[in-house]
């Protein structure tokens, strides 16, 4: 069995015992909505985040690429990117973008493979930059998962991680609706999803209608990293497995792997992720 047979065959294994979310199904109907605006907030992002204005001349592995929006920002930055995620759907997503947008491209490689495989990842090399937002904690092994990505930055290399935030029981009731609805049959998902969305959004979407501005933070929603409201709601209530932790829990592992916090953005409190940039020193 080759490598990449050997990802699908475990992944759908685990979708078919209702203990993985399908992320790459979900990311296929997103690319229906991509357009050149999302591309653009999406690279916009990682200038940002990484304190960057072009990514010429560097290597970048995002480890996880899902939708494949942001191997394609960084590629258009003018990285050399190396693409791979658990899940077949994301890699057909990642691959679909080269296609559009960097047909056989060389500097571009996008395969299957997982983060937990350290016999694989052993055989990558080591990047300017990792990249992994919003994908180590859905692994089943969140800190086996961030323990494997640090020894392959380069010293004064930069990783870029995004882990969901601990909020207690909060995150254990959700975590408990994300089993739910990865063990529930197709034609009760929706349901789901749909009360989980009404929740969330009923009282923005009352305040807007009372403004004149009718669901204004609907459209608004994860602006800054070029995401779709709804596919990003879906990744949300199904994204399972699911894993959480404090900021200075985070800050402490990668301090004893050599790793300084170089940028922060938490949560501010909510159950969504925080972002961290630490630089490798030797």
């Amino acid at each position: 069995m080759t490598p990449t047979a050997g990802v699908k065959s475990a992944h759908r294994a685990e979708v078919e015992s209702g203990n993985r979310f399908e992320f790459g199904a979900n990311w296929a109907k997103f690319l229906e909505v991509l357009n050149e605006d999302r591309i653009e907030t999406a690279e916009a992002s990682l200038k940002d985040k990484l304190g960057v204005d072009t990514l010429a001349g560097l290597r970048m592995l995002d480890a996880g690429s899902g939708s494949g929006l942001f191997s394609l920002a960084a590629r258009r930055l003018g990285a050399k990117v190396y693409s791979f995620d658990y899940d077949p759907a994301s890699v057909n997503c990642t691959r679909e973008l080269r296609r559009r947008f960097f047909p056989d491209d060389p500097n571009w490689k996008v395969e299957a493979g997982s983060v937990l495989d350290s016999d694989y990842l052993g055989k990558l090399g080591t990047f300017d930059i990792v990249y992994s937002w919003g994908v180590l904690h859905h692994t089943g092994s969140m800190w086996q998962a961030l323990g494997n990505v640090a020894p392959l930055v380069n010293a004064n290399g930069k990783l870029f991680v995004a882990i969901y935030n601990d909020q207690g029981n909060r995150s254990r009731r959700w975590l408990a609706t994300k089993k739910l609805y990865c063990k529930l049959p197709k034609p009760l998902k929706f349901p789901l999803a749909a009360a989980v969305c009404v929740q969330l959004w009923w009282r923005s979407w009352v305040k807007e209608a009372i403004l004149l501005k009718p669901f204004h933070t609907w459209r608004v929603h994860k602006a800054d990293r070029g995401m779709s409201p709804w596919r990003d709601l879906i990744d949300w209530v199904g994204g399972y497995p699911f894993e959480v932790a404090k900021p200075e829990a985070i800050l402490d592992f990668y301090r004893e792997r050599g790793f300084e916090l170089a940028k922060m953005t938490t949560a501010g409190g909510s159950l969504g992720c925080n972002e961290f940039v630490f630089e490798k020193r030797v």
